[in-house]
């Protein structure tokens, strides 16, 4: 798991971060001035998927370094009675298997959501190993859940806050991020 110190940093960071862990290829590049560069590519094709509401608010960082990129989405809502993930909704690209997959979702508090849209992903031909979870802030706990479930996944966080309350909240935390994001 890689860790970003600065906790203002941008999603666009986490996105770049994301992309640094797909194997690449050599490449050769002819330049308008006719020298050749010998460069890299990526192997392979990408798309993001967000876990609704609040990993939309990823999608722009992504979009940002790669304009055309295949987006899905998966709703999953955790029952706040239970703190269990339900499955709402899921659009993938047809071609989801063939891909690289960047999971975007700013927390990670208990880690049954990411869990969930995970299991998702798998059940739609993703080898675990092609997926790459991006997250802003995670609880310890959600780390070691979400981690010791998927332990070929790569995941990359920005900040580890102090843990969870009774509620499964992340403290301190900032609150729904999805609320926030939509100002509800």
């Amino acid at each position: 798991m890689d860790r970003l110190n600065a906790p203002h940093s941008r999603p666009l960071s986490w996105v770049r971060l994301g992309l640094n862990h797909l194997p690449v290829i050599p490449k050769t590049v002819e330049t308008p001035t006719g020298a050749t560069y010998e460069g890299v590519s990526f192997e392979g094709r990408i798309c993001g998927v967000s876990i609704l509401r609040a990993g939309e608010a990823m999608e722009a960082g992504l979009r940002d370094v790669c304009r055309s990129v295949r987006l899905g989405k998966i709703l999953i809502q955790r029952d706040e009675e239970t703190a269990r993930p339900k499955l709402y909704y899921a659009k993938l690209p047809e071609d989801v298997a063939s891909r690289y997959v960047l999971l975007l979702d700013p927390m990670l508090a208990t880690g049954g959501s990411a869990i969930k849209a995970v299991e998702v992903l798998k059940e739609h031909g993703v080898p675990e190993d092609r997926i790459i979870f991006l997250n802003l802030i995670s609880s310890p706990e959600g780390i070691k859940t979400f981690c010791g479930k998927f332990p070929q996944l790569r995941m990359i966080t920005g900040w580890i806050d102090k843990g969870l309350n009774e509620k499964a909240f992340i403290i301190p935390g900032l609150g729904d991020f999805g609320e926030r994001r939509y100002t509800i």
